[in-house]
């Protein structure tokens, strides 16, 4: 039953999203400008000691894809609160469909709007000269970007739930998203930040997802991707199960 209500309204969000894909694409605008200018304004960090020993724009595509994972993520929770001002959710919940199954579908949903970016994405770095995940890389991206996507996705309803309101949840939005960012090893490697900063990164998610989609770019031992991915998947499953206990809770 959860399963069959999550997968028809998922179906009903992929609808109202091909019917606007503006705001799909419209997502790919700041992560392309990062790319372009990012990686021709920093590409001469290459050339320092300690670095990775590939070109910035390689160095750099990960963190890309990964910023466009906690952005277009960080916005799902302001979907939910209009469908709560418009009434849409209130007419959902007269209806017989599962309570898990309407925050599923939510974070699903916003999984796959990010996963199409990320692959619009890839191809346009692709074709800039930062390659394409090797061997089995492309799935580990996937897998990575499904996992933090959900995660934050849950985190951002949550948060609506909580706020009640769009303008701080956007800013609060901000707030997480943009610390985390720059607290992961998405713009400079880990052994270029400060000590607190790199010990601090141990308790970020956006620093595994990092360093997961890096794996899948170069030769690596397999056995180091399964802590990231061990990791990720526990913050998605907490994530979903917090959303979902405020939801219920909202809702008596």
């Amino acid at each position: 039953m959860i399963l069959q209500d999550t997968w028809h309204l998922f179906l009903k969000y992929v609808k109202i999203s091909w019917r606007m894909p503006i705001w799909t694409l419209f997502g790919l605008v700041q992560p392309l400008i990062w790319l372009l200018i990012f990686g021709q304004l920093f590409k001469n960090f290459a050339r320092l000691p300690g670095f990775s020993g590939v070109s910035y724009l390689a160095f750099l595509t990960p963190g890309v894809l990964i910023m466009t994972v906690l952005f277009g993520s960080s916005w799902s929770g302001v979907s939910l609160l209009r469908e709560i001002t418009f009434g849409i959710l209130e007419k959902t919940l007269v209806s017989p469909v599962s309570r898990i199954a309407i925050v599923l579908s939510r974070v699903l949903h916003t999984a796959f709007t990010v996963l199409v970016q990320v692959v619009l994405l890839l191809i346009v770095a692709a074709l800039l000269g930062a390659g394409l995940p090797i061997g089995w890389g492309g799935l580990i991206t996937f897998t990575v970007v499904v996992l933090l996507a959900v995660g934050f996705s849950g985190v951002s309803n949550a948060l609506a739930l909580i706020l009640q309101r769009e303008e701080p949840l956007v800013v609060a939005g901000n707030m997480l998203t943009l610390p985390l960012l720059f607290f992961s090893p998405a713009l400079v490697p880990l052994s270029f930040m400060p000590d607190w900063m790199r010990w601090t990164s141990a308790a970020n998610p956006a620093t595994y997802a990092v360093e997961a989609v890096r794996f899948s770019y170069q030769p690596a031992d397999p056995s180091a991707i399964w802590l990231p991915l061990v990791v990720l998947f526990l913050f998605a499953a907490l994530a979903v199960g917090w959303s979902t206990m405020i939801f219920s809770r909202s809702q008596r």
